[in-house]
């Protein structure tokens, strides 16, 4: 089978999915998919119309069928889809049914192995009951923490004869891997749906499929590890703020000094007010680009000033957080380096070495631990907590993206 492209529409609204299909169409699209979201909201009226607006295209019903298999592929296939989806994890009868009536309405079945446990020895078992196609599909919660399909794909075209769909976070970087691997339905949701054009968007990630050669993408990403200081370097604290839901902002921490823009994993320390001890240690422990957040308990008396700038500069941190306070700031102005706290003050302390470092810590009222992600610019300060910061950056990225697009689409 030659890999097609398939486009996942899901979204709730009909003229909508209609407009953009009809972009998606223009651009290359081979298959149409009427997603979950959009069958729950239209109904099997949406089926309707994509078959009579697109009569030459495969239709695909997601419908996620894990009962009444029979009945649900019937009511599909008798609206126009071609191909309808039924979960893996349904009983083999349910699977069975199904088949026979897709059988009885000239429909085909196509398995969804999200969640499937088993999937290797389940997709085995389903190719016998009658499916036509399988589908790996990372969910869109597992996508947000980072996860891929790509070794979950190899093994199964390993492992199978029927030809098998990837679905999950696809874009025109990542399309080119899973069909080398053995893909031959690529299944493309928000990288074309959610494209400024849709045409264009369906074009380039065909032409990826074609030539298996990726095209860098920087809206609707999904992002390493690897790549999140690049990532949260692209948007605003308060971008990341409401990625959050309002949450993370470091309470009365402001910057000393406007126009930087720093992001970073956090060494932590924790001293008391005025003892300047732990902060210079943690310098000379913290990594290139990392982020000393300070926790003095808002003391009032400075614990850091123009020698540890000039130490964290050149040890090549992004910057300092300091619940608390910093003196000399004529000179911490000079050496141009990012600092955000709470108070500046005139008066030091003293090196007596109490408190920790790398300890869970609260700065600016937020729990923060050792590897967080640090960003902040002249709007203060936000932490984003280290085992959700893929999450984090993949949302901010698409709300940025959602902007972008009103804000052109308002100007035009």
């Amino acid at each position: 089978m030659k890999p097609v492209l398939q486009v996942a529409l899901d979204l709730l609204n009909a003229d909508r999915a209609l407009a953009i299909a009809h972009d998606a169409v223009t651009g290359g699209a081979d298959w149409l998919e009427a997603g979950t979201p959009l069958i729950k909201s239209e109904g099997m009226d949406i089926i309707r119309q994509l078959r009579e607006a697109f009569p030459e295209k495969t239709i695909v019903a997601d419908m996620k069928t894990m009962d009444t298999g029979a009945l649900e592929t019937e009511m599909a296939a008798k609206a126009g889809a071609d191909i309808i989806s039924i979960l893996a994890a349904a009983d083999d009868a349910t699977i069975r049914d199904a088949s026979a009536s897709a059988r009885k309405y000239g429909a085909k079945l196509m398995i969804d192995l999200i969640g499937a446990p088993t999937m290797i020895q389940r997709a085995q078992q389903v190719e016998k009951l009658g499916a036509a196609y399988l589908c790996i599909h990372i969910g869109i919660d597992e996508q947000m923490q980072g996860k891929k399909p790509l070794t979950l794909l190899k093994n199964l075209v390993q492992n199978t004869t029927l030809p098998v769909g990837v679905a999950g976070g696809l874009n025109s970087e990542t399309v080119p891997e899973v069909v080398k691997a053995g893909a031959q339905i690529i299944i493309v949701g928000g990288a074309i749906t959610k494209a400024k054009n849709v045409t264009e968007a369906t074009r380039t990630i065909k032409k990826t499929i074609q030539e298996k050669k990726p095209t860098k993408t920087v809206l609707f990403k999904k992002y390493e590890k690897t790549e999140l200081h690049a990532a949260f370097m692209m948007v605003s604290t308060p971008n990341i703020s409401d990625a959050m839901h309002k949450q993370g902002a470091l309470q009365g921490i402001r910057p000393i000094q406007p126009g930087y823009h720093i992001a970073g994993q956090a060494l932590t320390v924790r001293t008391i007010d005025g003892d300047w001890a732990k902060p210079i240690q943690a310098i000379d422990k913290a990594d290139k680009g990392t982020v000393l957040v300070v926790d003095v308990n808002k003391g009032k008396t400075a614990v850091w000033g123009e020698l540890a700038t000039w130490s964290a500069k050149l040890h090549g941190l992004q910057g300092v957080v300091i619940d608390g306070a910093v003196r000399d700031y004529d000179d911490l102005l000079k050496i141009k380096f990012p600092i955000f706290s709470r108070y500046i003050v005139p008066n030091a302390g003293e090196p007596k070495g109490l408190g920790e470092i790398g300890a869970e810590i609260t700065c600016g009222n937020q729990p923060i631990q050792t590897g967080d992600w640090i960003i902040g610019d002249d709007s203060g300060v936000v932490v984003v907590p280290q085992k959700i910061a893929q999450e984090i950056a993949r949302t901010v990225s698409v709300r940025k993206s959602k902007r972008v697009d009103h804000l052109v689409r308002s100007l035009n």
